[in-house]
């Protein structure tokens, strides 16, 4: 048997102050038909980073609501982790191609975790492309008609042609896919139902639950940042991709204008992710000769309530990402009450619109320039983000998430109610008469905003997979 992960319990019932009472019977109108239901969610560690931090908080909720939720991480040594890291990045577009041992070791590591599947389930959600081979090698032998859902938390809009012509055949067998984006949606996708679902934080997690504002400064104070000074925060896996060295350029331009300040870089290190110590040395040699800037790992005492806290007190959180699949950390700072200036990339755009949020920003000065602004400005920013705060409770709260996942895992088990309505934009749900709309052909696509439907008419390419599904027929995920 893969290992199981150990989560605690949790009620739905609690997430009516923050997301609010009909939401939660949402919820449980949603999960009725499903209860019993045997549901596998699998990756590849059970801490650092974003998916690590859903299923912690999904899985309990899912059982609460009637189903036998389980969470697995497949097993896989350094050599495992660097190959699938660069089957990641080659995801997301690095150049450099897998070497024939590189592809055999996935495949023998992946046969080997599929012998270890050797439970039944109704349905298996395999998260990212670590674990996604294992329904090619999962032996069922007519055993259970398992569902499969590939979950993509990647921007894999512009993948490395050869990574992804490697994993192409891997999906072959999966019912459905989702991706936290339309865009994201890879050219010359596989006839199967394509899935659009954001995700989402859980506010009441020890990471974004309310926090005293002196305990919040007692727990700064203690691992040496000095609470009365300007200070700006980056959280995120320590990843070329997050651009640390980045921000430590930004952040040495404004202390030309603000001499005192500040630089947190706090990281987060995981099994799947042995690249990370690599960036972890080079942010090292280039803090070590400025005291301002404090590096912080989960793996050196700071976890939950430590960052929980630098989202409080920051004065700025950055995200200067230059490849993202959607950012948590983004919605997590704005729920807090905390501007954010960010890079225009992935899914932050979506969370951070125009006038909300904070800032977006694609250069190393744009960053300074804006996080000098914030600073100058801190009333301006607190309103900004306040706006933030209120567009994350409306689209970026786990139970949202969840009732989005609930209506695919019904659709897909056969007790789905009528089809809903999405933006393939960014996934959300319609209500009827709601929306804007656009011709496609013979199909008729309906938008949540003007936004979006202009992000789709200036990149129509991008989203071929909403206009014709399997066989030539719209997906009914997105269609009346």
């Amino acid at each position: 048997m893969l290992e199981v992960v150990d989560v605690g319990t949790q009620s739905i019932a609690a997430y009516a102050a923050s997301a609010g009472a009909e939401a939660v019977e949402e919820l449980r109108a949603l999960a009725a038909p499903l209860r019993g239901a045997r549901v596998l969610h699998l990756n590849a560690t059970p801490y650092g980073g974003g998916v690590a931090e859903i299923l912690r908080s999904q899985i309990p909720l899912l059982r609460d609501l009637g189903l036998a939720a389980d969470w697995c991480i497949i097993r896989g040594d350094e050599v495992f982790f660097r190959v699938t890291k660069k089957i990641h990045n080659g995801l997301q577009g690095a150049p450099e191609p897998l070497t024939a041992d590189e592809q055999e070791i996935y495949r023998a590591i992946s046969a080997r975790n599929a012998a270890h599947l050797d439970r039944d389930y109704d349905l298996i959600v395999v998260h990212d492309p670590q674990p996604l081979a294992l329904r090619h090698y999962r032996a069922d032998h007519g055993r259970h008609a398992t569902r499969w859902i590939w979950r993509c938390h990647i921007d894999t809009s512009e993948p490395n042609p050869t990574v992804w012509q490697f994993l192409l055949p891997y999906l072959d067998g999966y019912d459905a896919a989702v991706f936290t984006l339309g865009a994201f949606v890879p050219p010359d996708f596989p006839a199967v139902r394509v899935d659009v679902i954001p995700p989402a934080i859980d506010p009441e997690s020890p990471k974004n639950l309310d926090l005293d504002p002196g305990l919040a400064r007692r727990v700064l104070q203690w691992i040496g940042v000095e609470v009365d000074k300007p200070l700006i925060t980056q959280v995120s896996r320590f990843d070329p991709w997050k651009d640390p060295l980045g921000v430590i350029d930004g952040y040495r331009l404004i202390r030309r204008e603000v001499p005192d300040l500040q630089l947190a870089l706090v990281g987060s290190m995981a099994l799947d992710d042995p690249q990370a110590w690599e960036i972890y040395r080079q942010i090292q040699a280039a803090a070590a000769a400025d005291p301002g800037i404090h590096v912080f790992t989960n793996l050196t005492g700071v976890s939950n309530l430590e960052v929980n806290a630098f989202q409080r007190l920051s004065d700025v959180i950055v995200q200067k990402s230059i490849r993202e699949g959607f950012g948590l950390v983004v919605s997590e700072a704005l729920w807090k009450g905390t501007p954010v200036v960010a890079g225009k990339v992935g899914g932050i755009p979506l969370q951070m619109p125009k006038g909300i949020g904070g800032f977006l920003v694609d250069s190393i000065e744009a960053y300074a320039e804006r996080t000098l602004w914030l600073l100058r400005h801190p009333e301006e920013g607190k309103a900004l983000a306040e706006l933030g705060r209120a567009r994350v409770r409306q689209r970026f709260l786990l139970p949202r998430l969840l009732a989005d996942e609930l209506r695919l895992y019904a659709d897909l088990l056969g007790g789905g109610q009528a089809a809903v309505v999405r933006d393939p934009v960014c996934g959300r749900s319609l209500e009827p008469g709601t929306g804007v709309e656009t011709r496609v052909g013979d199909v008729v696509l309906r938008f949540c905003s003007e936004n979006c439907r202009r992000m789709f008419l200036v990149a129509q390419d991008s989203y071929a997979w909403a206009a014709c599904g399997p066989e030539g027929a719209p997906p009914a995920s997105q269609h009346e």
